[in-house]
């Protein structure tokens, strides 16, 4: 075989082979991944209001219908009258009179209130309150990875697998 042959093939196959590295080298560089050592699933607390709602039985005062309570004062004015009229005599059973009609009055009056306080009774009434129920939802996944002998965290919508691509030595923009 002639040398120059054979000196020009090995200087092809040279230069073939270096040039092959390199573009593998690019090619290598912009094709960078990470090496995926775990995934797990990243939660968030919700609170959620909930209005909870329950029949209760309640104790509430009857309307009343003398609410100032005329009728106890007058009776109670009429019955200390008749009373205070018994006692004393002449001008002292005038006041008598006068001073029964006005302590029977009151009296009347505070026995009256008396009565229609306690005058009371039993409905069933709804009672309402709101609680916040919580649950755990997941939002994403937390990432470990290992990359030029470092490990990482990162926060990634998806599950990336066992390769995690990555761009300048960061995961990729747009596939976390």
């Amino acid at each position: 075989m002639n040398s120059k042959y054979v000196l020009g093939g090995i200087f092809a196959v040279a230069a073939a082979t270096t040039i092959a590295g390199v573009a593998g080298f690019t090619v290598l560089r912009s094709g960078e991944y990470a090496e995926v050592i775990s995934v797990e699933p990243a939660m968030t607390t919700l609170s959620t209001p909930q209005v909870i709602c329950r029949d209760e039985l309640v104790t509430v005062k009857k309307p009343v219908k003398d609410e100032h309570q005329v009728t106890g004062t007058i009776a109670g004015a009429v019955i200390g009258g008749v009373l205070g009229h018994q006692i004393g005599g002449g001008k002292g059973k005038d006041i008598a009179t006068v001073g029964g009609a006005v302590a029977g009055g009151y009296a009347g009056n505070k026995l009256q209130e008396k009565i229609q306080d306690g005058n009371t009774e039993q409905q069933l009434q709804q009672g309402c309150d709101t609680v916040y129920v919580n649950s755990e939802v997941q939002n994403g996944y937390n990432v470990t990875y290992r990359y030029d002998d470092g490990e990482q965290v990162v926060h990634m919508d998806h599950d990336p697998g066992s390769r995690l691509p990555m761009e300048n030595g960061q995961p990729k923009p747009g596939k976390l």
